[in-house]
């Protein structure tokens, strides 16, 4: 796992795009703090720091093939690079490396993009073409390596985190309005956006190709279901044994690396499934990692002992109060680089600073299945929703509401009143596209009314008004409700949310890499051919999954109903122990110079939770959204140069130079 980046530009010279590629490194030095290199060939130099899992004596970046005309930066994984590499020998290819990045290099050689269908990985890597002077571009189909870029004055600038473009004085940090109304309706920005102007991410399954000052971004992968999964019988047996050898060669290749390998462990299904997968199906040790909370209400630390007790494993907790997530928040937002409506990556960022201080780079973790598998609430919500519309005068059909949401206490003392009144809006809009998802897009969207005008502006029209141009893959119109769902799930919060901001940024914060046997492309293709009651069984969700789990897992824990992972939010800011650059950065003062929000509506906001008067849920977002917006504007827009480390003369160990 590493940091790229990189500089196209025929206008400069070498040793100033090497200066600037080393202030680039030095900015993103935690993705990679073992070994730093660079590339400066004609109009191109690239810079890698990497942090070394594979081949740490002989797997300095870059690397380059046979004759020097191809070579590579990347960040990631490539866990059947085995298996490649011995069809490539065959081929007649050579290799100076025992790692996998030499694997991709090759297979490029061979095929070129068509290169990225054969890869099982988690990957962002760049390719400069030396003969054609050629940038090839890339990321994996789910997005769980990040790669941005930027254009200004005819050169092109890459790298992993937004953090190394601005090393580059002439790139603007402006905010870009479309972005912030997309985070504050889907949680992230969506597609190329980000929150700053000018500033694109590759998004997941795509490439990009920059030649002769062109760059053109294509697709080459997407969310595929099948249309025939809606009927027919099954081989329920056949289909969980399939299901069990897949995920078993998925966790099994996930242990390939030079390092030790731990695991994360929540106490729910899916952490426990792979956890005990690797203890009774290879001979590795493991050592697990969890997160305790001392709020009752967020704490899962009783499930997690007991299944680590179960499987014997060597256990760690880090415990997170308020007042640690109040306190590393600043940090979190550094790393994430776009606001958050929920503090959840916070004590993310403390599991994954307690993994490396125990000597752990790679853990293996569970995200993906409630996606792939229909384990969110939001899925059974569309499926009641849509049954309760077909009679959308029933007293009936609404109760069955009251079965979701049982975590939420608030909803779960209703007795149905509030439920049944905030589900019915738009009840019977079944033919919307985003119909399983409008609701809380519109819920979460409640929370940007606390924006400036200028911002709204800029904003134009709404962020789900967006989504009327959004290209819906061509078999979209005969998947079923729950198919569109998962759509839309995995699209704007797993790839944009999920594996961003909780999963590779605050895991990487520490240097330590995450990997996802649940997102095994082949475990993904396989889940999306199943027909949905399968995955969604009336209300009972992963049911798959559950059936394929009975003799790995206690049945405690394989019943277990799924337990959203949340963290507390206004109460870590503004409790007995207020963190102290709170009353800085809500001043109104500085709410105006970020001019995001209007600042009356901010001074509100808080006057109402220093009242102690009770918070929504939208409320709460707010508050989140706000405190990482101004921190954001507080750490890139103000004091970027004070905050961002700088990379030496020493900082680069590895380098080539090429005429």
């Amino acid at each position: 796992m590493c940091g790229i980046a990189g500089i196209i530009d025929s206008g400069s010279a070498p040793t100033e795009r090497e200066q600037l590629v080393r202030r680039m490194l030095g900015a993103i030095r935690h993705r990679g703090p073992d070994e730093f290199g660079l590339l400066s060939a004609r109009d191109a130099t690239l810079g890698s720091a990497r942090l070394s899992i594979i081949d740490l004596a002989g797997g300095q970046q870059p690397i380059t093939n046979e004759d020097g005309t191809l070579w590579i930066v990347f960040n990631g994984e490539i866990f059947n690079y085995l298996e490649l590499r011995a069809d490539l020998e065959k081929r007649g290819h050579r290799f100076a490396t025992q790692t996998d990045t030499e694997v991709i290099l090759h297979l490029f050689e061979e095929l070129g993009p068509e290169c990225l269908n054969h890869f099982n990985g988690q990957f962002a890597f760049a390719i400069w073409d030396t003969r054609r002077r050629r940038l090839f571009l890339a990321r994996d189909r789910l997005g769980v390596r990040p790669l941005f870029y930027t254009r200004r004055d005819g050169v092109f600038l890459f790298a992993s985190e937004i953090k190394a473009l601005f090393c580059d004085a002439k790139v603007a940090r402006e905010w870009d309005p479309l972005g912030l109304d997309q985070v504050f309706t889907f949680w992230a920005p969506l597609g190329s956006q980000t929150v700053f102007r000018g500033v694109h991410q590759l998004p997941p399954g795509h490439y990009l190709v920059l030649e002769d000052e062109r760059a053109e971004v294509r697709r080459y992968w997407n969310i595929e279901f099948s249309e025939r999964a809606q009927a027919g019988g099954e081989n329920l047996p056949g289909i969980i044994e399939q299901f069990q050898a897949l995920l078993v060669d998925a966790v099994k290749i996930r242990l390939r690396a030079d390092v030790a390998v731990g695991a994360y462990l929540s106490g729910g299904l899916d952490s426990s499934v792979i956890a005990s997968v690797v203890r009774r199906h290879t001979s590795n040790r493991l050592s697990t990692f969890s997160i305790a909370f001392d709020d009752a209400g967020f704490d899962e630390s009783s499930f997690q002992q007991r299944m680590a007790k179960e499987l014997g494993t060597e256990h760690q907790v880090v415990r997170a109060t308020h007042d640690d997530i109040g306190q590393i928040f600043p940090n979190v937002i550094w790393h994430t680089e776009v606001p958050l409506l929920r503090t959840a990556p916070a004590p993310m960022f403390l599991l994954s600073r307690l993994v490396r201080r125990s000597g752990f780079k790679v853990v293996l973790t569970g995200e993906g299945a409630d996606e792939f598998l229909c384990g969110y609430d939001i899925f059974k919500e569309d499926k009641v929703r849509r049954f309760w519309a077909r009679q959308p005068d029933s007293r009936w059909r609404p109760l069955l509401l009251q079965r979701l949401y049982q975590d939420i206490s608030r909803l779960s003392r209703s007795k149905g009143a509030f439920l049944t009144g905030f589900f019915k809006d738009r009840l019977g809009d079944v033919d919307c596209p985003w119909y399983s998802h409008s609701i809380r897009w519109r819920n979460t969207r409640r929370a940007g009314r606390l924006f400036s005008e200028s911002i709204r502006a800029g904003q134009k029209a709404g962020a789900e008004d967006h989504l009327q141009s959004w290209p819906l893959p061509s078999g979209f119109a005969n998947w079923g409700p729950t198919q569109r769902a998962q759509y839309w799930e995995i699209g704007t919060f797993l790839s944009t949310y999920l594996l961003s901001s909780q999963g590779d940024r605050v895991g990487m914060a520490n240097s330590v890499e995450g990997r996802f046997p649940f997102l095994d492309y082949r475990m993904v293709e396989f889940a999306n051919q199943l027909p949905s009651r399968l995955k969604l069984r009336c209300l009972h969700d992963k049911y798959i999954l559950r059936e394929a789990s009975r003799g790995w897992l206690p049945a405690e824990i394989r019943e277990r109903p799924k337990r959203p992972y949340r963290a507390p939010i206004h109460r870590c800011f503004f409790g007995s122990r207020r963190p102290e650059y709170i009353d800085d950065l809500l001043s109104e003062s500085a709410v105006a110079r970020a001019g995001v929000f209007e600042p009356a509506a901010v001074t509100q906001l808080v006057k109402r939770i220093e009242s102690g008067a009770a918070l929504g849920e939208t409320d709460d977002m707010a508050v989140a959204g706000v405190i990482s917006t101004q921190l954001i504007h507080s750490q890139f827009m103000e004091k970027f140069g004070d905050i961002a480390p700088v990379g030496g003369k020493d900082h680069v160990k590895h380098s080539k130079l090429l005429d």
